[in-house]
C-alpha cells in the first residue's frame, strides 16, 4: 500500500520507512529537517531512504496548511503514520510555542488530510509522558491520563483527543501509540543515553537527575518498528463492549484506540548507565542533581493490549540494545 510518514527523517520515522520499503510498500516521507538537533544526522537518515525504490521525500512542515492539503490531495495514501512532532519534555519548558505549532496545529492538518483523502488508517505517535503524575505501575492504557506534568505531554494527550473526535465524526480509524523511551542506532542526540555516550567518551561529567533514583522502560528501536507495522496492518475498530456510563480511556464506540509500546521491563537509570560504561569500556564521571521540572521518577508499560492485538511484545534486553547503539555511535562518529 501507499503509506505517508511524517517525520520520515526522524529516528523512528527512518526505521519504520525502511521496514515498509523492505516489504514492498510505497512510502511518501514528509519532513522539514528542522534544526532542533543536528540536521546532518537527519540528512544521513534520509540518505539511507532516498536511493530505495518506492520512496519519495517531500520537504514540508506539517504546520503548513495549504501544503499539507495539496500533498494529501495528490498522494491519497491508504495509511498514514504521523511521527512528526516537536519532541523533548525539557525543551517544552523553554519554547512552548514550538509544541503548539507542530504537535497541535500540525496534527490537525494531518487529521484533515486523512479525512479528505479517505485514509484507511491513521497511526500516530503519542508518548508515555501522557501518564504524567500517575504513580500506579505498570502504566495502563485503561487508566485516566488527565494530569500531564509538561506541555509536551499535554500536546500528546491533545493528539489522542483530537484523533478521537475525527474517529467519531468521520469514521477515521485512528490508533495512538504511547512510546516509552526509545533508543538505538541513529537515535536522537537530545536523548539522555545519547548525550551520556558523548560525555563519557569526552571524559566530561554526565548529569544524573533525581540523584539517580529513576526508572525507565527503555524500548529498543527494532521493537518499536515491529510494533508500528503490526498495528498499522490492523486498523482500529469500534469496541462493541464500550459502555458510555463507565468509559474506558483505551477504546471507544468510535474506531479509535491507544496502545503502550514499551519493553515492560523498567530499568534503573544507574543500571542503564552501567550498561553504557561496559559497552564503552569507560567509567562515567557523574554529577548527581535534583529532579527536573516536567520529569517523572519512573515509567513502566503494561503491554498486554498490544500483545493481544498483534501477538508481539517488545523484549530486547537493555545490554543487547546498548551494545548495538554504542557500536553504531563509534562507527558513525569515528570515536
Amino acid at each position: 500500500m501507499k503509506v505517508l510518514i511524517t517525520g520520515a527523517a526522524g529516528f523512528i520515522g527512518m526505521h519504520v520507512a525502511e521496514r515498509l520499503l523492505a516489504r514492498g510498500d510505497e512510502v511518501v516521507g514528509v519532513d522539514n529537517l528542522n534544526d532542533y538537533y543536528d540536521v546532518s544526522l537527519k540528512r544521513a537518515r534520509l540518505a539511507r531512504l532516498t536511493p530505495q525504490a518506492g520512496f519519495r521525500h517531500v520537504d514540508l512542515d506539517i504546520a503548513d496548511r495549504p501544503g499539507m492539503a495539496a500533498l494529501f490531495a495528490q498522494e491519497r495514501p491508504q495509511g498514514v503514520i504521523n511521527l512528526a512532532a516537536q519532541a523533548g519534555v525539557r525543551y517544552s519548558l523553554k519554547n512552548p510555542h514550538a509544541y503548539v505549532d507542530s504537535n497541535v496545529v500540525g496534527f490537525v492538518n494531518v487529521l484533515e488530510g486523512c479525512r479528505h483523502a479517505g485514509c484507511e488508517h491513521l497511526v500516530f505517535a503519542s508518548s508515555s509522558s501522557v501518564y504524567g503524575g500517575n504513580t500506579r505501575m505498570p502504566f495502563s492504557e485503561h487508566d485516566n491520563v488527565d494530569h500531564p506534568v509538561s506541555l509536551y505531554a499535554a500536546t500528546k494527550k491533545a493528539n489522542e483527543l483530537m484523533a478521537h473526535s475525527y474517529s467519531h465524526l468521520y469514521g477515521l480509524a485512528a490508533t495512538g501509540l504511547r512510546f516509552f523511551t526509545v533508543y538505538g542506532p541513529m537515535g536522537r542526540p537530545d536523548m539522555a543515553y545519547f548525550s551520556f555516550t558523548k560525555a563519557i567518551l569526552a571524559g566530561t561529567p554526565i548529569d544524573i537527575f533525581n540523584h539517580g533514583r529513576m526508572m525507565r522502560d527503555f524500548t529498543y528501536i527494532d521493537d518499536i518498528t515491529e510494533s508500528v507495522l503490526r498495528v498499522l496492518d490492523r486498523p482500529a475498530t469500534a469496541n462493541p463492549a464500550y459502555v458510555k456510563d463507565s468509559p474506558d480511556p483505551a477504546t471507544s464506540w468510535a474506531p479509535w484506540r491507544v496502545f503502550n509500546i514499551g519493553n515492560h521491563q523498567p530499568v534503573d537509570l544507574m543500571a542503564f548507565v552501567g550498561a553504557l560504561e561496559q559497552a564503552l569500556g569507560v567509567e562515567a564521571k557523574k554529577n548527581f542533581l535534583p529532579m527536573q521540572d516536567g520529569d517523572v521518577p519512573a515509567t513502566y508499560a503494561d503491554t498486554a493490549d498490544l500483545q493481544a492485538l498483534t501477538g508481539f511484545q517488545p523484549a530486547t534486553e537493555v545490554n543487547d540494545g546498548v551494545t548495538k547503539f554504542v557500536a553504531w555511535y563509534r562507527n558513525y562518529y569515528g570515536v
